[in-house]
């Protein structure tokens, strides 16, 4: 129903039973006010940036089953991005490889002796470098 010219409007925060009189405000009790939150600096390390896995000129393919077999754990599963440290579009053409391959009986579905000989053979081509320390053999 519409208030009409004769009927006053009724404010919401006058309370009709003590006349036209505003309800009192609430005051917060707290007398203290929040301080804004300081930024601490922390001194900046520098990041050793690693050498990308996958290298520009390789090709991610069910047919390259030496760059495959690098993306797969010892019990035949295709290891995360977080781990190998791969772009999200390398890893979606590794899964794809490493399925297609998984298909063509390339690759096995779970571990088994011939991932095995695959990875050694990826070991046996890299070669290793010394550490820091020599260590005497006795």
């Amino acid at each position: 129903m519409r208030p009409t010219q004769s009927e006053p409007k009724k404010d919401p925060d006058q309370d009709s039973s003590q006349g036209l009189l505003p309800k009192p405000k609430k005051f917060p009790t707290s007398k203290f006010k929040p301080r804004p939150w300081k930024r601490r600096r922390r001194p900046s390390k520098s990041k050793r940036r690693r050498p990308s896995p996958i290298k520009p000129g390789d090709i991610i393919d069910y047919r390259n089953i030496s760059l495959i077999g690098r993306f797969i754990s010892q019990q035949g599963k295709i290891l995360p991005r977080r781990v190998k440290r791969v772009t999200l579009k390398q890893q979606r053409d590794l899964t794809l490889a490493i399925k297609q391959a998984r298909i063509l009986s390339s690759l096995p579905y779970h571990a088994t002796d011939k991932l095995f000989e695959i990875k050694r053979e990826l070991t046996a081509r890299k070669k290793r470098t010394k550490g820091f320390r020599k260590r005497n053999k006795k």
